[in-house]
This record gives C-alpha cells, structure tokens and sequence, in this order.
C-alpha cells in the first residue's frame, strides 16, 4: 500500500513538471514566411494564425489545429497502453 501511495506522489510530481513545462511551452512564438505565406505558431505546437498574402487563413489554422489535436491523442492513446504495460496506476 505504501509503495501504492509513494508511487502517486512520484505521479502528482511528474504531472507539476509536465503542467509547468506546458506553460513555459505556450510561450514560445515562432513565427515563418515562405512566398507569400505567413505562419505564426507557439511551442506547445498551436497556430496562432496563417496568413497568405497577408490575408488570414481561419480554415488552414482551425484545419492544422485539428490535425495536431487528433495525431496527440493517437499518440497518448498508444503512450497509456505502453505505461499500463509498466504498472503505473491510472495510465
């Protein structure tokens, strides 16, 4: 039981980590023109816009976003299985 409870602190701690990362992530601004097309995206991989020829692009951006949003949940889906395989509990 204790090992139970310990392993649940190393979780909450692992979770501040990685809320806190995630913060520091958001942050991040990049922004890349190519032609006549204008990007501007944050670190935690989120378009703030798209712009071509300075016009901006609602779709592409909502289209993009989408496109993360659905490749991160595949890749936290298959990220659970492989950590219940470990014994963490909750995963």
């Amino acid at each position: 039981m204790f090992d139970q409870l310990g392993k649940m602190k190393d979780l909450y701690a692992l979770k501040k980590q990685a809320d806190q990362m995630k913060k520091e992530m958001e942050k991040i601004l990049v922004q890349v023109s190519v032609g006549d097309y204008e990007i501007s995206m944050k670190g935690d991989q989120t378009v703030e816009y798209i712009k071509e020829n300075g016009e901006e692009r609602t779709d592409l951006k909502t289209l993009f976003n989408n496109a993360v949003k659905e490749s991160q949940k595949k890749v936290a889906k298959k990220m659970r299985g492989r950590f219940g395989d470990m014994g963490i509990p909750g995963l």
